[in-house]
């Protein structure tokens, strides 16, 4: 392969792990995975082998992005037929028998991204991590009780992830960051 030949971005991606939050910020709760990426990256500092990504609702186009770290941790809202913030923690077989339900057209996209990684060779380990959403057809912003209740719990999912593979982080100090709390809506 010659210089010219080479993605400039295969080194940025190529980590050993890689967070991703996936889902559309638009439409309430189906904008959890970014939510909770957003937060972690206000909240804490991450070793430089693990990279945060925002993979909104990129589904099949993440290929080329996913396909090069070791270990994938991704979160998004799915669907299971549960309770509103019902978590969630996939891996292995069980990834493609649950988004097989085609919950959103990101993750059925995202699952054939996941597949296509074995024909370019290299297919990360992989973590799914998400909550029963709510509501994923309102056009808000804002995430429903019951689903951002359960971000900070599904923070300390992702981070206990990161300990399994070894990899360090920190709590960013108060002079660090603005703050790790929602902005509360102005009732004015």
């Amino acid at each position: 392969m010659t210089f010219e030949d080479r993605n400039p971005f295969d080194d940025i991606y190529a980590t050993h792990v890689m967070i991703l939050g996936i889902g559309s910020t638009l439409f309430s709760d189906e904008g959890f995975g970014v939510r909770v990426i957003e937060k972690m990256e206000r909240c804490y500092d991450f070793s430089e082998k693990v990279l945060i990504v925002d993979g909104g609702v990129l589904g099949v186009n993440l290929l080329g992005v996913i396909s090069k770290p070791k270990h994938l941790i991704v979160v998004d809202a799915i669907r299971n037929k549960g309770k509103p913030g019902d978590i969630y923690r996939l891996e292995g077989g069980a990834i493609p028998e649950r988004i097989r339900a085609k919950n959103s057209i990101h993750q059925v996209d995202f699952l054939e991204a996941l597949t296509l990684c074995k024909a370019l060779g290299h297919v990360p380990q992989t973590v799914i991590i998400g909550v029963e959403p709510q509501d994923i057809d309102t056009l808000a912003t804002e995430l429903t009780p019951a689903v951002q209740a359960q971000l900070d719990v599904v923070i300390e999912l992702v981070l206990a992830e990161l300990n399994r593979l070894g990899v360090s982080y920190n709590k960013k100090g108060p002079s660090e960051y603005v703050s790790c709390n929602s902005i509360p809506n102005n009732q004015d």
